[in-house]
């Protein structure tokens, strides 16, 4: 007998030879149902793999993330042998399984169409029906290539030539089709349930604009039926809640080949940033940050000393000024770190939290812009926190706090990783260490679950990112807590510590909502348009039922506009059920209609957005006792999608 370690720490004793799926039945029955792979020392195995010796073992499931990859992988070859099948004499290139799905690189006479999708997708589902085995053989270099180059397969052949003389090499078959893998694969093509074909790209092999240009077929696969079609609903739901599309709906926002990537902001989308910025002041002004603003052009110098005309020169815009450089900046620090420079700062002073919603620029293809979500300008909501080494854990627990608030205020759930060092860095290795094991530290004690992104911090110190999950369930990454040693160094800052000596602050980089062009992006495909009442740019749109009842929709505009609560009327001879029709496509939040009773009564009759056509009646008191309780408590009242 051998023993198998397995995930939980357990040891289960098995024959030598049990194949993993047989160690799975031997757990339970459930369990070998669910099966889709194992992890054999951390190394993924096919279900048929069979365990020799003493090892630790972790049962691979279909609804876990490893799980669905072996999944969407299988699928990928399913779809290679269904048009192999359809379009005879087309050569194969790749096909990986990617975030949600995966895809297959086809060179072929035939050019595919969208209706194609659909007699591959009727392929693939005769295929599963026959229950075809995904089968591994293992073999040399040399047979590989003599397999490969038989069929006229020349970019397999490209692939193997790629690989040491001496490796051994693995292929699976299913049915009449033989793909160069890795592995590992599902069972059988029966195990693949729920799948669509989604789309069709150009890809140039390899990814080289000099190679030849292949058809790509997308396709995305779940272990359910019922998650393929949530799958597919919010894939739909995410078209209809562009951000590009209900910008332009609602007047918010507009952008334009005069200045791609350089967003125009319209009155109403003006309202809505305002508001974004003036709870970011309230709340910093709260925390004793204090509000700075700096430059956006500084000399090239200034620069190179910050380490960006070395780190980060290609994406920057550059100018002359009386025959000198000067760059557009990128990034607002090292504007913070000359204002800290202005005097000699005490011990007493730290720590010292400045904020700036400062406008940068950064240079970005024109194939990588989109929307608000990828821009060339944007207003970053900085700050820059100086302190003493005694205070950073202190300080990087304030700041997690504040990011847990706004994320709470706005209904998002998040998720938490921390970047570590990357390539090029600048600093010793033991700041660098500091620094990590202090976001590290902070982390845990708020207990809060996060990821390591090995590599992935800033060219100046690691960093704690937050990806706000929206209601769709995409990930975003918005707020960043930046802990650095090296910008203080390179620019010389000090403080004069209690024993009189000059010392070097510690310096944190931090945002919340990231960039607030992206932000409104985000929060506008989160609330499909629908805004809080708190920051909608209309909150109420009084509708006068006849003209003799304009005077009465007036005085209620009045009230609320003294109430500085944003209120308008719609007195155009329309018929009032097309004015209500309106004022609901324009998604805002409440809708009073007034007539003969409520102009008598001093009442109006509520109806409020996203709840259908019933309007409660109420009195005026009472209609702004709930409006300013809303506005004040920023509540989020969820919304029918259907009307959202």
């Amino acid at each position: 007998m051998i023993q198998v370690t397995l995930k939980d720490g357990s040891i289960r004793e098995v024959e030598p030879g049990t194949t993993i799926a047989g160690l799975a039945a031997s757990i339970s029955r459930g369990l070998a149902k669910v099966a889709v792979a194992g992890k054999v020392n951390d190394k993924m195995k096919d279900l048929c793999y069979p365990l020799t010796e003493n090892t630790a073992v972790e049962i691979v499931t279909i609804d876990s993330e490893e799980g669905l990859d072996v999944l969407r992988h299988s699928t990928a070859h399913l779809m290679a042998q269904a048009v192999g099948n359809l379009f005879p004499g087309t050569k194969f290139g790749i096909g990986p399984s990617i975030a949600k799905g995966y895809y297959y690189d086809f060179d072929s006479e035939h050019v595919f169409t969208p209706e194609d999708l659909t007699s591959i997708e009727k392929e693939m589902n005769r295929l599963v029906k026959e229950k075809h085995s995904f089968e591994r053989r293992e073999v040399s270099r040399a047979e590989a290539l003599t397999h490969f180059n038989e069929l006229g397969e020349k970019y397999k052949v490209e692939l193997i030539e790629g690989l040491p003389e001496d490796v051994t090499i693995s292929m699976y078959t299913q049915g009449n089709f033989t793909d160069l893998c890795s592995g590992p694969h599902l069972p059988s093509t029966a195990n693949i349930k729920a799948f669509k074909l989604m789309s069709l790209a150009g890809a140039y092999w390899r990814g080289s604009e000099k190679n030849k240009m292949l058809q790509r077929i997308y396709g995305t696969v779940f272990a359910k039926p019922a998650d393929l079609q949530d799958h597919l609903f919010k894939l739909e739901e995410a078209k209809r809640r562009d951000h590009r599309k209900l910008g332009l709906e609602l007047d918010l926002f507009s952008l334009h080949e005069e200045g791609p990537g350089f967003p125009f902001f319209h009155p109403k989308g003006m309202i809505l940033r305002n508001a974004l910025e003036d709870f970011w002041r309230q709340e910093h002004r709260r925390r004793g940050y204090q509000e700075i603003k700096t430059p956006i052009i500084l000399n090239r110098s200034m620069w190179e000393q910050s380490g960006h005309w070395d780190h980060y020169k290609e994406n920057m815009y550059f100018t002359e000024i009386d025959d000198q450089d000067y760059c557009v900046k990128p990034m607002n620090c090292p504007g913070g770190m000359i204002m800290y420079k202005t005097k000699m700062r005490s011990y007493r002073d730290l720590p010292l939290r400045v904020g700036e919603l400062g406008l940068v620029h950064r240079h970005e293809l024109s194939g990588a812009l989109h929307g608000l979500l990828r821009v060339r300008n944007f207003t970053q909501d900085d700050a820059h926190i100086f302190m003493l080494p005694s205070q950073i854990k202190e300080e990087l627990i304030g700041v997690i706090e504040l990011v847990d608030y706004f994320y709470k205020v706005f209904g998002f759930e998040y998720n938490v990783e921390l970047s570590t060092r990357p390539e090029g860095s600048m600093g010793s290795d033991e700041d660098w260490e500091t620094a990590t094991r202090a976001l590290e530290e902070a982390l845990e004690e708020k207990g809060i679950n996060y990821k390591i992104n090995p590599g992935d911090g800033a060219f100046y110190g690691p960093k704690i990112d937050f990806h706000v999950k929206d209601c769709l369930d995409r990930t975003w990454q918005c707020g960043t807590i930046q802990l650095d040693f090296q910008m203080p160094e390179k620019f010389d800052l000090n403080y004069i510590g209690e024993d009189g000596q000059k010392h070097r602050p510690v310096m944190i980089h931090r945002v919340v909502y990231g960039s607030i062009e992206r932000f409104i992006a985000l929060l506008t495909e989160h609330y499909a348009g629908a805004f809080p009442v708190w920051l909608a740019p209309i909150q109420v749109r009084i509708l006068p039922i006849s003209e003799k009842h304009h005077e009465y929709a007036q005085s209620l505009v009045s009230r609320l506009n003294e109430l500085d609560v944003r209120a308008e009327s719609d007195e155009r001879k329309e018929k009032i059920g097309y004015k209500i029709r309106e004022s609901q496509t324009e998604k805002i939040p409440f809708t009073l209609v007034v007539g003969d009773q409520e102009a008598e009564s001093d009442m109006v009759a509520v109806r409020r957005y996203g709840q259908g056509d019933a309007g409660e009646k109420m009195t005026v008191e009472a209609f702004i006792e709930l409006l300013q309780g809303e506005i004040k408590s920023k509540v989020i009242h969820k919304v029918d999608t259907k009307e959202a």
